[in-house]
């Protein structure tokens, strides 16, 4: 198992991802656009969660295919990034056919990033501009940290931000992770500076400084938000043809990267949710094998993407929280 080339979602093939962000706002839009519609699906396990579009990506639904998905700051306001997404779609002739008329279908998620200390007081909502700049920037690479749907996001005592990661099984299949955390649990292990996904750390992706001989692992947990104010949204990705059922039990298995990576992660109120997006354009070699090793590296490449996106943010003026960076990279 190795990292792919850019260590970035976009190495699985023929996607890309655009990101728009209003730093007076101290918000912004992140968006996964396939060259093609590619199978997708989902799995919530927090208990806060705000979406859209998410109950047609069941798999006895109709549509079994999306253009896009889209994830983005600003709590229920935020919604809104995906129908400028959609907007931006159907002028360039995207979407699902009905007659002469084509519908882009953009799930998206929502994290809450109100009370980040940015200016709020719109008298329009912002994101579906920022969703529809977000879709005009998709490209192979794309800014990680303080960007996109991780500009205003924090964790417990520190930013948070957007993170990914990519890896490269031996069957040849890839797998990327995209994450904007935004966690009422903590990525670092106490007050120090390592990180809970470090056994999971390819290359020095984070620091490469391992896990602490003593960590707290019993201590009981204590609450730096109030409820309401906390998610972490990711997107697993993979080249492999999955149906929308194996699709979905990719995301559940992504979820235990999550609980590597953030403590305690799946709260009553955080809206921890996963989706898994299957381009199609390598078919399974083993059907017993290669759905085990997906899975597998589903979660551990969630883990790094979650820590990359808090090793990564950077300071702003006027931040409420310090970055991972100001505190302990010399």
């Amino acid at each position: 198992m190795r990292a792919g080339p850019r260590n970035l979602i976009t190495d699985v093939a023929g996607l890309r991802v655009g990101n728009a962000s209003d730093d007076r706002l101290r918000s912004g839009a992140t968006v996964l656009v396939g060259d093609l519609p590619f199978t997708a699906a989902v799995h919530v396990m927090g208990g806060a969660p705000g979406t859209r579009e998410t109950d047609l990506l069941a798999p006895d639904k109709l549509v079994q295919q999306v253009d896009a998905l889209v994830l983005s700051g600003g709590s229920a306001f935020g919604l809104d990034a995906a129908s400028g997404v959609a907007d931006g779609l159907r002028a360039m002739g995207r979407g699902f056919v009905v007659g002469n008329q084509r519908v882009p279908i953009v799930p998206g998620a929502i994290l809450f990033d109100l009370l980040n200390g940015g200016d709020k007081g719109w008298t329009e909502n912002p994101y579906k501009p920022l969703g529809r700049a977000a879709l005009a920037a998709a490209a192979e690479e794309f800014a990680l940290g303080t960007a996109g749907a991780g500009t205003g996001a924090t964790c417990h005592g520190l930013k948070g931000g957007l993170g990914s990661a990519s890896v490269v099984l031996g069957s040849g299949l890839t797998v990327g992770a995209l994450v904007a955390v935004n966690a009422l649990g903590s990525v670092t292990v106490g007050e120090g500076p390592q990180f809970w996904a470090s056994p999971w750390e390819l290359e020095g992706e984070f620091g490469g400084l391992g896990l602490p001989a003593q960590f707290p692992a019993l201590e009981e947990p204590r609450l730096a938000k109030r409820p309401g104010e906390a998610t972490t949204i990711a997107i697993i990705a993979t080249d492999a043809a999955l149906t929308q059922a194996q699709a979905q039990r990719l995301a559940v298995a992504a979820h235990d990267g999550m609980a590597r990576a953030i403590v305690p992660s799946h709260t009553p109120f955080d809206g921890d949710l996963v989706f898994a997006a299957a381009t199609g354009a390598r078919e399974l070699t083993d059907p017993i094998a290669d759905p085990f090793q997906l899975g597998h590296a589903a979660a551990c490449c969630l883990a790094r993407a979650i820590a990359r996106a808090v090793y990564l943010a950077v300071p702003e003026p006027g931040d409420t929280l310090p970055a991972w960076g100001s505190l302990h990279r010399r």
